[in-house]
């Protein structure tokens, strides 16, 4: 289930490596944050970049048994989260060297140790790879697609924080929730959504977590189904 904690981790890498260039054009001060992470510890390109970051996510997420339980909730669908980051970098970055994660990730991703490391004591998966094939259907989605998912997935995250913070407006509180019902609304005026469909699994992700929040929150306007 998606939490505020989840979102925060994903506001802290926005913070660090913004989802808009600053005003040089650059990503300013993520290339300290995601050493680490990039390949050779070298954050000297934008693939590189991509790649910590998306490094990043899966190990505050999926590093361990500690973080999959304490900030994962033990949930493995926050996966399709990180892969809708990656598609809307992707989008944005590398457009024209990667229509969809796939051509990424078989360049970039499945020969990186990063990724193909053994994760010990961990149901469900033994390596980042091994999670990535689990959900292989979001490889072939196009990354342009994948960024409207992205953004109503931070559109999500709103409402999450909002409803965590015992200073929120209710007003502020009702508009970001009409805001996510307006782009999932959209999304499904898009896309094929029928069972069974490629995008089906996304739309499934992203409602179910609305509806695990309504039972926590103020009113909430029913989705489309």
């Amino acid at each position: 289930m998606l939490t505020s904690k989840v979102c925060e981790q994903f506001d802290y890498l926005r913070e660090n490596f913004p989802d808009e260039l600053d005003a040089s054009g650059n990503y300013f001060s993520a290339k300290g944050m995601l050493k680490q992470y990039c390949p050779d510890k070298q954050c000297n390109n934008d693939i590189n970049l991509v790649n910590g970051g998306c490094l990043w996510l899966l190990d505050i997420f999926y590093g361990s048994k500690t973080v999959f339980s304490h900030y994962a909730n033990k949930n493995i669908d926050i996966f399709v989260y990180i892969m809708m980051w990656l598609g809307y970098k992707l989008n944005k970055m590398l457009n024209t060297q990667f229509p969809n994660i796939n051509g990424f990730y078989n360049k970039n991703m499945k020969g990186f140790h990063g990724y193909t490391k053994r994760i010990d004591d961990v149901d469900g998966y033994s390596s980042y790879i091994d999670l990535i094939n689990k959900y292989n259907y979001v490889l072939d989605i196009p990354n342009k697609d994948m960024s409207k998912f992205y953004d109503a997935f931070k559109s999500l995250c709103k409402l999450y924080t909002e409803c965590d913070n015992s200073d929120s407006n209710y007003n502020s509180y009702l508009e970001k929730t009409q805001e996510f019902v307006n782009k999932y609304e959209q999304l499904k005026e898009d896309f094929e959504i029928s069972e069974g469909s490629t995008y089906y699994q996304l739309f499934s992700i992203l409602s179910k977590d609305y509806d695990n929040l309504k039972n926590k929150c103020y009113y909430f306007p029913p989705l489309l189904t």
